[in-house]
Parts: C-alpha cells; structure tokens; sequence
C-alpha cells in the first residue's frame, strides 16, 4: 500500500512537472533580416558561400519555400509584420523617405495601431527592439517612436539605414539611439546589433521575453568589417561600386556572414542558458534581393520593389527545439502578416480590438505540420503604380 501511494504521488510529481513546463509561455526571438533575397543563404541554395549557423537552425527547424514579404520595400514589410495588418490599412505604402521634402518623410506608424509588441507587454511580457525601425522620424512625431509602439528596451536606429561604420543615417545625420538617448557608440552595426540581441536574452532570462531582431545588413551602404567610413554628415554617402564580379561576390559574403554568426550566438545563448525549449526563433527577409548583391533565385522574376515573385519571396526558418521537428521543409505558402497572430497565439495573448488582423496563426503549421485554410494573398508597390 504504502509503495503504491509513492508511486502515485511520483506520478502526480512528474504531471505536474509537465503540466508547469508546457504552461510556461514562450519566448520569441523574430530575426528580420534587410534585402535578402531568396537565395540569400546556403540552405536555400546560395550558390557563392555557406551560412552554417542559419543552415543549422534551419536543419533542426523547419523551412517554409513559400514565404513573403508583405511589401516590396523596407517601411512597407515593417509595418504589416508589426501590425499584423496590411500596411496599406496604416497608410504606409511606400518607403519613409529620408528627403523632409519628400511626401512620404513625414509618414509614419500611428499609435492608434497595435503592434505585436504591444499586445505581448501587455500580456506580461518583456519586449525589445534591436536594428533598424524606419516607422518614421521621432523629431517629426513622439508618436512614431518605438517605445511608444510596445518596446520597452530600444537599441538601434531609426531611418531606413545607417553607414555600418560612423551610423549617419541616410538622412545624413548621425542615427544610433539607446533608447530615446542618442549615443556616438563605436562599432560595425552588425556585431553591435548581435551584442545586445545576446545581452537581451541574457538579462531578461528568467521572464517571457520577445525580442525583435531588424538587421540592417544587407542594405547599403556596402561595407564589411574594417571598410572605411562611406556616409558622414558632412559629406554625405559615397556609394559603393564593384569592381568585378568577384569582387561583388566577396562583399556579399562578408556583410552576410557577420549576420550568420548573429544567428549562431543567440541559438548558443538560448542552449547556454536551457531557454531552448522556451524559444521560438523566426528567421525571414523584408523584402527580394536587392539590386547590390546577387541574393535572389535565377527562377524568380524581379526584385526588391517589384511585385512579381522575386520582389517578396524570401527565405524562412522556424526553430523550436522540442516543439517544431527537425528537418522539415513545407511549401505552405505564408507571409510575413502572420507572425503577429502566431506569437499572440502561442502566448495566449489577445488580438487587438478594433484592429483585425489580416495574419493568420502558423502555430498549427508549424507545430503539428498541419494545413492552413486556403486564402487570397495580394502585393502592391507605390513605386509600381
């Protein structure tokens, strides 16, 4: 009698053991990185190098072969991944331009729309924001700030990009920020974007935590690690030229890859620190391959800013140690609209009021391999018009 009443309670031990893991909601680490095309990396057939860290995320995860961007261009993308929404319903449509005469300088993320990371601070969790924002000029509104869209921690820049080096925005004005504090930091923008993408998830270990990673490479200007200064506030951008296609090829590889060792850091911290079977990581573009670099598939038409596939077919990788099963690749086609519903989802978060969303949860997808209802999926550009 006396051992069945131990072995029930170890039973009823170990239930509740489960019971607490799989109630403790996950964390969210979304990595986003800037005008990759499709072929950008190995596993999705880049010809020119390899990306190991990415490729084994993506061979411990899953690979969606049909994933978009929401938009062709960089503010566009942003705010339908944000949003969950369409970003024509937030009037951002084309890119925000860096010209203060331009008609589109003055746009950007209004607070009457609801982010992914508001309604997950909302719902207890810690939220950060590391790299590139370009929903608009905080000088132009407080309103357009990202600690007023649900961001609690803020390290990176606000306009489209910023010279790797001396960080002057395409503005041409100097453009790094700790939160609303602007501050002259040294560094090459990639290792500091993987710096405090790592001292995110380090400090916040021991609550949910969803982090936004918004890469600035490999947007120009071009420029690897050790390359001189190409934009000062005084001299404005002196644009990169290849020389040869070797040339091309080298820089390619040498912007991409500090991204690559980025992704390998915090897959090592979250393994370091037994948050991986916490963590769900996503890994996508913004938008097709840039006219720069050679990222894009041969069997794709167009590029970034067109609306043909090229111009929104980018790589994706969903990883989850314990929850999402190794190796997949699935040709469920999905965009970038749907990240805002499956992270809701997944922390059982509530979807905004007022604002439906036009994403829909990929958890069923992803988790479980399970099809997704059939819907319509529609591309615009301004530019295009």
């Amino acid at each position: 009698m006396f051992r069945n009443i131990v072995f029930l309670m170890g039973v009823i031990a170990v239930a509740s053991e489960l019971i607490a893991a799989d109630s403790r909601r996950p964390n969210f680490v979304v990595i986003m990185v800037d005008d990759m095309g499709y072929a950008g990396v190995s596993c999705f057939g880049n010809p020119y190098f390899k990306t190991p860290e990415i490729d084994t995320l993506a061979a411990e995860g899953m690979k969606l072969t049909d994933f978009h961007s929401s938009g062709t261009v960089c503010s566009p993308t942003r705010t339908g991944l944000l949003t969950g929404r369409y970003q024509q319903r937030a009037g951002i449509e084309a890119v925000i331009h860096p010209d203060p005469n331009h008609p589109e300088h003055r746009k950007g993320l209004q607070t009457s729309e609801t982010t992914f990371g508001e309604s997950l601070k909302a719902s207890g969790y810690v939220t950060g924001l590391v790299g590139k924002w370009h929903q608009g000029y905080p000088q132009n509104s407080a309103d357009f700030h990202p600690q007023n869209h649900g961001f609690d921690e803020f390290v990176g820049y606000h306009s489209g990009n910023i010279d790797f080096v001396s960080h002057v925005g395409d503005h041409n004005r100097h453009d790094w920020w700790h939160g609303r504090k602007e501050v002259d930091e040294p560094g090459y923008a990639t290792d500091l974007i993987n710096q405090y993408s790592v001292d995110f998830i380090e400090r916040n270990r021991d609550q949910p935590f969803c982090l936004y990673v918004s890469h600035l490479a490999i947007h120009n200007p071009v420029q690897v690690r050790g390359d001189p200064v190409r934009r000062s506030e005084v001299e404005g951008w002196k644009r990169w030229e290849p020389t040869s296609e070797q040339e091309r090829i080298s820089k390619f590889r040498g912007i991409t890859l500090p991204i690559d060792e980025g992704v390998g850091q915090i897959r090592r911290t979250l393994m370091r620190l037994g948050l991986e079977r916490d963590t769900l990581i996503l890994f996508f573009s913004d938008n097709g391959a840039s006219a720069d670099f050679p990222s894009g598939s041969d069997q794709l038409r167009g590029r970034k800013g067109a609306v043909y596939e090229g111009g929104h077919k980018v790589p994706f990788i969903a990883w989850w140690p314990g929850r999402i099963a190794a190796g997949q690749t699935n040709d469920t086609p999905a965009i970038t609209l749907d990240v805002m519903p499956t992270l809701l989802a997944l922390a059982g978060a509530e979807p905004p009021a007022g604002r439906p969303l036009d994403g829909i949860n990929l958890a069923p997808l992803l988790l479980n391999a399970e099809p997704l209802p059939a819907r319509s999926l529609f591309w615009a550009s301004l530019s295009n018009r």
